[in-house]
């Protein structure tokens, strides 16, 4: 999509998953539960007939006349991940789609993820010759200070953790090679793109805020797994580290954006990746073009 004003932004699909159960994402949501809601009738975004999920995985581009960056960078080729197969030792054509939009990994200037769960670093870096490396060479890789500071004392607590293998092939060998600019949670990146606090997900979540001076939009990340969300915002995921705060962040969100005209931007928004947010008597609703 294009915004009017200097910042366009692009969509880079690693891949999606069209029928997920909704109490793999959803804390003790069942097919029933999404049928029963207005979004279990749309087809971009559910199986109206059964109830089933349709996610994306993808990245998001933003060309600016800063630089152009890179937001989030899902799972990953050739990554140890058994704990779930369909995202094990897998061999997406992440960098071929990368082309497609007329970039090649030496054209990013930035990478910024906003946490650092294994689905949101993969494509940090690449295996080259048995070893983990950049797969950005150019690139500043930005982390919000409280989500490394959070990740590198859970790892050193707790050594075996479910999280350890993207802390080592996706996050550390970035590190290493001197790459990581670690940056304030509520810092302007670029000119006109900001990091929000958005703690719930991860202790040191973040959603980005852009803004060209005639138009807005929001990369909400991990704040809201699915559109579903935006009309129950009370159903939070499995994956929220802390469901409470999580829940807040994505209200607060949500006030911030309905009525505004700001494009939604999720990370596994499946069809449409950009919705606007509309309020209503009972809570909020989305639109999409």
């Amino acid at each position: 999509m294009l915004l009017p004003g200097p910042f366009e932004i692009l969509r880079v699909l690693e891949f999606l998953w069209p029928e997920r159960e909704p109490d793999f994402l959803l804390t003790g949501i069942s097919r029933s539960d999404i049928l029963a809601t207005r979004t279990g009738q749309d087809p971009a975004f559910v199986d109206p007939a059964t109830g089933l999920l349709f996610m994306s995985f993808h990245s998001l581009v933003v060309r600016t006349p800063a630089g152009v960056l890179l937001v989030d960078t899902c799972v990953g080729n050739h990554k140890d991940r058994p704990m779930l197969p369909e995202w094990h030792q897998q061999e997406w054509p992440y960098l071929e789609r990368l082309a497609r939009v007329g970039l090649t990994p030496g054209d990013i200037d930035y990478v910024c993820c906003t946490h650092l769960h294994g689905d949101h670093v993969g494509w940090n870096t690449r295996l080259l010759d048995g070893n983990w490396v950049p797969t950005f060479p150019n690139a500043r890789y930005l982390f919000a200070r409280s989500e490394l500071e959070y990740w590198q004392t859970h790892h050193e607590e707790d050594p075996e953790s479910i999280y350890r293998r993207p802390w080592e092939d996706s996050v550390l060998p970035v590190i290493a090679a001197g790459q990581v600019d670690t940056v304030a949670d509520d810092a302007e990146i670029l000119p006109g793109i900001c990091l929000r606090p958005a703690p719930g997900h991860t202790p040191g979540n973040v959603v980005i805020e852009l803004d060209d001076g005639s138009d807005r939009a929001v990369m909400s990340g991990d704040v809201i797994h699915h559109p579903v969300q935006i009309e129950r915002p009370e159903w939070c995921s499995n994956f929220d580290l802390d469901q409470p705060p999580a829940e807040r962040s994505r209200r607060d969100l949500l006030t911030r954006v309905a009525d505004t005209g700001t494009w939604l931007m999720g990370a596994h928004f499946a069809g449409p990746a950009t919705l606007r947010v509309e309020s209503e008597a009972q809570g909020f609703f989305y639109r999409h073009d």
